[in-house]
């Protein structure tokens, strides 16, 4: 992270172009690294995004008059800013940025480490950016082969869907989430969280009906007759609040190429990420 990289020379000159992408490449293996930890569904372009707004904030902390950045209390708040920037849509983002913070330490003082090996004096992390690079790379290399056996089964969490609704057909990515304790409440039926742009294909003639709000999509799926007591809503409450959301059953359902006839689908534009679609 940003306070964990100082790019520095024998002469104190700091080049901005290298602090900035040197920073860039290193907050976005942390992001990487912490992601894998958690055994979460990689978003590597939200990664991407917080690894660009710490490698600017390092940069700002070296400009003239923008010292006071880098001030601990800041740094501890550029940190937790990245931590949610990369992790916001998970379910638990203030641990993911806990796990964030902690490996961003651990790299610092495998940095601080190998800079006394090289003849530092531990003051600061006085490496040439290409042994930085070098040891931030053995250092993803280390934490991923450790992991590797945690990561593996996040992957194959990647699930297969197929819906049919009035002879229509979508088929989406969902990703298996134990964590999804969702039942409607009448039948017990466990219910599939899935995106509007999944379902779409299922809608053709009414584009809008599914980013309409729950009780509003429910009216006017009421107006339609081929849509008409299809709908219904179905309350929920999660770490992020409770609320409605608008659920049908769809005529047939698959998972993996396996029929499912008693699930449902519940609509939501929070259940979708960067390699899914819906949740299960």
């Amino acid at each position: 992270m940003q306070s964990s990289l100082s790019y520095n020379t024998c002469m104190d000159v700091i080049y901005i172009d290298a602090l900035f992408f040197l920073n860039l490449l290193a907050d976005y293996l942390l992001c990487l690294s912490t992601g894998r930890i958690c055994g979460l569904v990689l978003r590597r372009r939200r990664y991407l995004a917080a690894a660009l707004l710490g490698a600017a904030y390092a940069v700002a902390v070296y400009l003239p008059g923008l010292r006071v950045l880098g001030i601990p209390p800041l740094r501890l708040s550029a940190g937790l800013l990245m931590g949610l920037t990369a992790f916001g849509a998970e379910r638990s983002p203030l641990r993911c940025t806990a796990v964030l913070l902690a490996v961003s330490a651990a790299y610092g003082g495998a940095l601080w480490a190998i800079s006394l090996a090289a003849g530092g004096s531990g003051g600061f992390v006085t490496l040439s950016s290409r042994l930085l690079f070098l040891a931030f790379a053995l250092c993803y290399a280390a934490l991923r082969l450790l992991f590797r056996f945690r990561a593996r089964p996040a992957e194959r969490r990647l699930l297969s869907v197929s819906a049919f609704l009035l002879g229509r057909e979508a088929r989406f990515t969902a990703m298996a989430d134990t964590g999804n304790l969702l039942l409607e409440p009448m039948s017990g039926k466990r219910v599939l969280i899935a995106c509007p742009h999944a379902l779409s294909p299922l809608f053709p003639q009414q584009p809008e009906l599914l980013l309409q709000a729950p009780t509003d999509l429910l009216e006017q799926a009421a107006r339609i007759p081929a849509l008409a007591g299809r709908f219904r809503l179905l309350p929920y409450r999660s770490l992020g609040g409770e609320g409605l959301l608008p659920v049908f059953r769809p005529d047939r359902l698959t998972v993996d190429g396996r029929p499912c006839p008693d699930l449902l689908i519940a609509v939501s534009p929070q259940a979708a990420g960067d390699d899914f679609e819906a949740i299960l």
